[in-house]
């Protein structure tokens, strides 16, 4: 395509010059979770640095200032190593799993949390003769022995007490490093102190007897009988290993706390792990949730399909979007399933209409690859959810749609980047995601054998697509909003509305790739928009001008359907390569324009650390496309 040449060449040679230039300068954090609790190892430090006894970063919101993030989860530790500070050590994942293995000179030591054991479990073994040290995050209250050798001990404005658990041998040791006393411990988190002796008893079933490396190499075990696998050919190790992490981060990102009163959150995946977005965002956790359907993770994804619609309260939003109740959230959720409807970081409110295309897409995605006719009859929230999803994810999303031209589109909403409220436009996201998720449901609604609805769903998503095409193309051209503005005229999010098939004129496809050349930026990828922002004290005036990894992987993929295969694997290589050289970790962003908020040198992995949706399972259902393209 000549129209392309130039750029691709420029693209190439920017690749080129990334791959040997800007490869992570510093490792970034790694992290082990169970779905129960989150532990964040800092290679630099060859130390644990946080040890949350639950799997997001806030657990509820906070009555006192409900525009607020919320209840912050308790993390007790501050810094966790063994041996003398300051000496270098080398820290990595362990088989790809969730394992994390440090080595220095005078020993080595894994950190995990076990998948086998349903509790905030860290487990810590070292194999030399330093000791373990800790600094608790939080002042210790009281400490008392429950059990032989078990100690359970209080923290101060912590409600959960910790069992420190000694897995080999003890002696005698000062109550300042009480750590000390022993080569390996297990460090588990409780709701009450009435629960220590249970948690004992189920902590020793689990063990079995076991040594502490034994125990290790059963996890290790246990993780590769889990793993699906892959259908899929890798064209390189680099990939494989890529892959097998990517599928460890989904894993972890799950929350696999039971539901019970006042906590709804079972199944929830996080848009990143700790320590920066470790919240369910609904966009983020339909992409993970499609990923992992597709790798053959059934039971994973059916459980966040079934946290979609057991997620309490929801429907907060309901006087700004006319009035419909609703399940899904119209932003994310709290850790305890309760519906978190902003994200603006002014303290307002957000309405973003494409999550519930999304969540429709993502049982869509679940039902094609899963003959599971018990999925649509299981009880939830709002009743059987089949019905739940026609009358508290279909109709508020119809009620909140409007006539245009002899169509219709969505409604004005802060979509998928994220806007801020008072700048709501008519995203062209919004709208294409609307049409995928009716077409989706129209699929789901044969299955239960409702024909009404699904003749329906086929009709609003008929009038959403020439909505669409009268709104969002104009003049040959593809645009983000209806409304006009350099920002959103070009925009990364156009590119998945191609790949899912919503526009299929060739010339008006080719336009929108050629013109992502104005989204391009000196890391060598692309940015989300072409940022408005002047000011910069303003968050988004430089976030919005790094390079965005979800738009990297949409725009391979466009690439290599449309017979551009060599700058896809061009694309595709550097993010590949960038993340083997960090721990195979796929970050939200890479630095575009060094700043305070965004530092290091240009291509350095920034943002959200490891991202999962976005990330993990961006890159898992980039290579499946890939495959099933051949």
């Amino acid at each position: 395509m000549p129209d392309l040449l130039t750029p691709a060449l420029r693209f190439l040679a920017a690749i080129a010059i990334c791959v040997a230039c800007c490869l992570p300068a510093a490792a970034s954090h790694l992290v082990t979770g169970n779905g129960h609790g989150f532990t964040v190892v800092a290679p630099e430090r060859g130390a644990a640095t946080s040890f949350y006894l639950h799997p997001h970063s806030f657990v509820r919101p906070d009555p006192a200032n409900p525009l607020s993030e919320g209840i912050e989860t308790a993390n007790l530790i501050k810094s966790l190593s063994w041996g003398e500070p300051g000496r270098a050590v080398r820290a990595d994942y362990v088989d790809d799993s969730n394992v994390i293995r440090l080595n220095a000179t005078d020993g080595s030591a894994d950190i995990l949390m076990p998948f086998s054991l349903e509790r905030p479990a860290l487990i810590i073994v070292k194999k030399s003769a330093a000791d373990w040290r800790v600094d608790w995050n939080h002042r210790l209250l009281s400490h008392k022995a429950v059990a032989a050798g078990v100690q359970l001990l209080r923290f101060e404005r912590v409600a959960e007490p910790l069992l420190l658990i000694p897995l080999a041998g003890t002696r005698k040791a000062p109550t300042s490093h009480r750590l000390a006393a022993s080569p390996a411990w297990a460090l588990i988190g409780i709701d009450k102190e009435r629960d220590a002796n249970a948690a004992i008893r189920e902590f020793n079933r689990w063990r079995a007897g076991l040594s502490p490396r034994d125990l290790v190499q059963r996890e290790l075990a246990r993780f590769e009988q889990w793993r699906a696998k892959p259908t899929v050919h890798f064209r390189s190790t680099q990939e494989r290993h890529l892959w097998r992490q990517s599928e460890t981060m989904l894993r972890m990102a799950q929350s696999r706390e039971p539901n019970r009163r006042g906590r709804y959150g079972k199944g929830l995946i996080v848009a990143a792990l700790p320590d920066v977005y470790s919240t369910p965002w609904v966009r983020d956790m339909a992409w993970a949730t499609v990923a992992l359907a597709r790798m053959g993770h059934r039971s994973e994804a059916r459980a966040a399909l079934l946290a979609y619609f057991n997620a309490r309260p929801t429907g907060k939003m309901r006087g700004e979007v006319n009035g419909a109740d609703y399940q899904i959230s119209v932003v994310r959720y709290f850790g305890d399933g309760a519906e978190e409807p902003f994200f603006t970081q002014e303290g307002s409110t957000n309405i973003e209409f494409d999550n519930w295309g999304e969540a429709l897409w993502a049982l869509g995605e679940y039902l094609r690859k899963y003959d599971d006719p018990g999925l649509l009859k299981a009880a939830t929230y709002r009743g059987p959810l089949y019905e739940s999803a026609r009358d508290f994810i279909v109709k508020p999303l119809l009620a909140n749609t409007e006539p245009y031209r002899d169509g219709r589109i969505v409604a004005a909403d802060t979509s998928v980047w994220e806007e801020r409220q008072k700048d709501k436009k008519h995203f062209a996201f919004s709208t294409a995601l609307a049409i995928v998720g009716l077409k989706e449901f129209a699929e789901v609604a044969r299955r239960a054998g409702d024909e009404p609805t699904r003749k329906q769903a086929l009709e609003q998503a008929a009038l959403l697509d020439r909505g669409f095409s009268a709104a969002f193309i104009r003049d040959g051209k593809l645009r983000g909003t209806l409304e006009g503005g350099i920002k959103n005229d070009i925009d990364g999010a156009l590119i998945p509305i191609i790949n899912f098939g919503v526009v299929r004129d060739p010339g008006v496809i080719r336009d929108t790739i050629a013109r992502m050349d104005l989204l391009k930026v000196p890391s060598g990828g692309y940015r989300r928009v072409r940022s408005t922002y002047t000011d910069p004290k303003i968050f988004e005036y430089w976030y919005e001008r790094q390079e965005f990894l979800f738009v990297d992987f949409a725009l391979a993929e466009l690439l290599r359907r449309r017979g551009q295969a060599g700058i896809a694997d061009a694309m595709f290589a550097s993010i590949t390569d960038k993340a083997a050289a960090d721990h195979n970790i796929i970050p939200e962003m890479y630095v575009a324009l060094p700043c305070e908020l965004f530092p290091g040198k240009i291509g350095d992995p920034t943002g959200a650390i490891p991202m999962v949706g976005y990330g993990a399972g961006a890159y898992v259902l980039h290579i499946l496309e890939r495959s099933d393209a051949k």
